[in-house]
């Protein structure tokens, strides 16, 4: 399983909001933290903001800070509503699944309890589990 570039800047930047909780962040600041493309990262959070995960204010002096609590935003949430499909394999899709061995074939069964798994996982941990109290991060997320 691999996450797309989307997914992986929206958590950076809902870490960053975290780690900078209750203030204002900029989109250049993340972007200069992370090394990352600003323009990428406009778009992540134009989508983060529509669903509810940031709160933009907008004009002189304005930014991002997360809208909820970093306690409320779980990552296996962030990263269904991030992540286009989990198609791992043609079978998933019955719609353009052409595979022939899709009836006795077994592997769509293990694939499946492997991304049942990984969401498993991801759903044990929130946001603020990632933003904790860690100065390491924080001076190097904070140092751009």
């Amino acid at each position: 399983m691999r996450l797309t570039f989307y997914s992986d800047y929206s958590l950076r930047l809902l870490m960053y909001a975290a780690v900078r909780f209750g203030e204002l962040v900029t989109i250049q600041e993340v972007a200069d933290a992370y090394g990352i493309s600003k323009n990428h990262l406009m778009k992540v959070a134009f989508e983060l903001g529509r669903k509810g995960y940031l709160e933009t204010v907008r004009g002189r002096g304005g930014g991002l800070r997360l809208a909820r609590a970093p306690d409320k935003i779980g990552l296996g949430a962030v990263v269904r509503e991030m992540e286009e499909d989990f198609t791992m394999v043609e079978c998933f899709n019955p719609k353009t699944n052409t595979c022939t061995i899709t009836g006795p074939c077994r592997l769509r069964g293990a694939l499946s309890r492997a991304l049942k798994a990984y969401f498993e996982v991801l759903d044990e941990y929130t946001l603020a589990d990632l933003a904790a109290p860690n100065p390491v991060l924080a001076r190097m997320l904070l140092k751009a």
